[in-house]
């Protein structure tokens, strides 16, 4: 099946800015979830994936870039691979073995910017976790531990890949760089290119004896508990943002970070509109046009509300302060409950003549007239 073009998965134009993807893709991203989409949790997950995949793509103005001028085929690791045929946006520029737009300038330059890039410090990758919490706890704040699987500096080596007690030697194919030069001689003249070494693999160094715990490469797996401060007032989307909590970095680089996306469940009475509790009381007839005395559901329990005579159908009472609190401030918005009037379905006999006497003290003319068989055809003669 042919893949959507990223920009209609999204829902957005090619000339879109930044904002306005990032903006879409936290709409669908909401909306598609598989936590939220219980019924038909299949389908979600695969529109939950393409959605990610789309933004992954026009999020990175290089990525982007590349899409914009070859379509899918520049998602694809081995696009390019024949030479000047396109360029791999994604990890390749055919057999010259370049990493991007970045080296292909770099290669026109000598190249001395991408070795010291490559055996420098790099920092890990940034990790996503999910957490779905209810309309309680986005008021007023939790705090939650969650389990976090990630990489992290291995403890035996402290990073450098080697067993304790052995040594860790230059690399002699590349002369401890991670590259090696390419001169090519073609038609057009007299190329260099920089590829990464074959036998370091772009490390620059080589291990005799790897380290038992990580098998060489410095990082181990592990599932992580962190303690997180969820802040009152948060909303659904939201993005909590733990600095250094995501994988740990290479050749002592500092560690990603760790973003926490909020999701709120769907509360049975309470409805959110910015800062503000919306909800309904039902109140009978003559509950509203005596006016009494309710006790309101609130997220600080029940509160007593007076009710007005003569209060219409719709009417809509504000309870002050008793709203969410504000994310970034002090205080809380409010609660509004709005009137539901409810009408008998089923009245004896006596509070049917008492609604009657009510009606005719109003001069009103209630009830409907059942004439009799006779009584009809006499009146369509007439």
């Amino acid at each position: 099946m042919a893949k959507r073009d990223y920009y209609e998965v999204l829902g957005v134009g090619k000339d879109a800015t930044e904002e306005e993807i990032k903006k879409a893709y936290r709409k669908l991203a909401r909306k598609y979830h598989p936590d939220v989409n219980k019924d038909n949790p299949q389908e979600a997950e695969a529109k939950f994936k393409e959605i990610n995949e789309a933004y992954s793509v026009l999020s990175d103005p290089q990525k982007r870039a590349a899409y914009d001028q070859y379509g899918h085929a520049a998602t694809d690791p081995n696009f390019g691979a024949g030479g000047f045929g396109g360029f791999g946006g994604f990890g390749g520029f055919g057999d010259m073995g370049f990493d991007g737009f970045g080296d292909i300038f770099e290669m026109f330059m000598g190249g001395g910017r991408s070795s010291q890039r490559r055996n420098g410090p790099q920092r890990g990758n940034d990790l996503r976790h999910d957490v779905e919490i209810s309309f309680e706890e986005a008021a007023f704040g939790k705090e939650i531990t969650i389990e976090v699987p990630r990489s992290e500096t291995c403890p035996t080596c402290h990073g450098n890949g080697a067993k304790p007690g052995t040594s860790i030697k230059t690399c002699p194919n590349c002369n401890g760089t991670g590259q090696v030069q390419i001169t090519q001689t073609t038609a057009f003249g007299r190329f260099v290119s920089v590829r990464t070494c074959e036998r370091c693999h772009g490390e620059g160094k080589t291990i005799d004896t790897p380290c038992p715990e990580c098998r060489g490469s410095g990082r181990v797996r592990k599932a992580r508990k962190i303690e997180v401060k969820i802040p009152a007032g948060v909303e659904s989307g939201s993005r909590l943002r733990v600095a250094g909590e995501g994988e740990a970095g290479l050749r002592g680089g500092s560690p990603g970070d760790l973003y926490i996306y909020i999701y709120v469940k769907k509360h049975p009475h309470f409805e959110r509109q910015g800062n503000d509790v919306h909800s309904e009381i039902k109140l009978s007839i003559t509950q509203a046009v005596l006016g009494t005395t309710v006790m309101v559901d609130t997220l600080d329990g029940k509160v007593e509300l007076k009710i007005p005579e003569g209060t219409q159908h719709g009417t809509s009472f504000r309870m002050k302060g008793r709203g969410i609190p504000y994310l970034k401030g002090h205080g809380r918005g409010d609660h509004y409950v709005r009137v539901k009037l409810t009408v008998p379905t089923k009245l004896t006999a006596e509070q049917r003549e008492l609604f009657k006497k009510l009606a005719a003290s109003f001069g009103e003319k209630v009830g409907t007239e059942d004439k009799g068989f006779m009584e009809k055809v006499k009146g369509a003669f007439r």
